[in-house]
């Protein structure tokens, strides 16, 4: 078989001992770690419950890939709920927020995004989830289902959902630190917390299913982000199966 760009990632990105890359941070070109929409209309959201009645365990157990909904609502604190157990903060070190996702370096460097489209109290559009505030941030409003469908490889059980994770990634947050590297921690970042995603929606009787065929660009330009310095990674639907 050919060698194709993924074979040349995968060699060019290996760690060698006595070859590892050189160097020191420059701490005055550090990114900040949480992407901000000062203008966007906030939509405050339920406090996070962190403790449930379903063990880690059964939630592991029983999760599968659901692409049946039910056209019944999430509620707004169900939503809370998956954010938090997306990204929200856990524990607060002085300045600093520790997630519930692990991420590589702490660098942080996913960002969430929503389509809602079935949820009770919030209006249908594209959102961005302030980590910090635990709220949402209206970025769209009005019915995307069928664009974000076509967009993930005409999908159509994403039009289907209550709601349609979307989480992009920062590349300079991580590359800061981790140079050509990064791009793998980027994706393993992303899969941590799409997995918190999935057992948190077992925890709440809800199914939901990992998408990564998608049109990157065509995501892009749902989301508002360029495509090169932020660009789509990943993407979740949710709803009652």
């Amino acid at each position: 078989m050919a060698e194709g760009i993924g074979d040349r990632f995968q060699a060019e990105t290996k760690y060698a001992r006595d070859k590892l890359p050189g160097g020191y941070l420059d701490w005055r070109k550090k990114p900040g770690t949480y992407k901000i929409y000062p203008d966007a209309q906030k939509v405050d959201l339920p406090p996070p419950l962190a403790r449930g009645e379903m063990n880690i365990w059964e939630a592991i157990g029983r999760r599968r890939s659901v692409r049946d909904f039910r056209q019944t609502p999430l509620s707004a604190a169900e939503l809370s709920q998956l954010l938090w157990a997306s990204q929200g903060v856990t524990k607060i070190v002085g300045d600093y927020g520790l997630r519930s996702a692990p991420s590589a370096g702490a660098l942080y460097p996913i960002e969430t995004y929503l389509s809602v489209q079935l949820v009770e109290d919030i209006e249908p559009g594209i959102y961005h989830y302030d980590v910090r505030g635990h709220r949402l941030d209206q970025l769209r409003a009005g019915d995307l289902r069928a664009p974000v469908a076509e967009a993930a490889l005409d999908q159509g059980f994403l039009a289907e959902a209550a709601v349609v994770f979307a989480w992009t990634a920062v590349f300079a947050r991580s590359k800061w630190k981790y140079k050509e590297r990064a791009y793998r921690y980027v994706y393993l970042d992303a899969g941590h917390i799409a997995q918190n995603v999935a057992l948190a929606a077992v925890g709440l009787g809800l199914g939901s299913c990992q998408v990564a065929a998608l049109y990157d660009d065509e995501v892009n330009v749902i989301l508002g982000i360029d495509g090169k310095e932020e660009s789509i990674v990943y993407m979740t639907a949710v709803g009652r199966p």
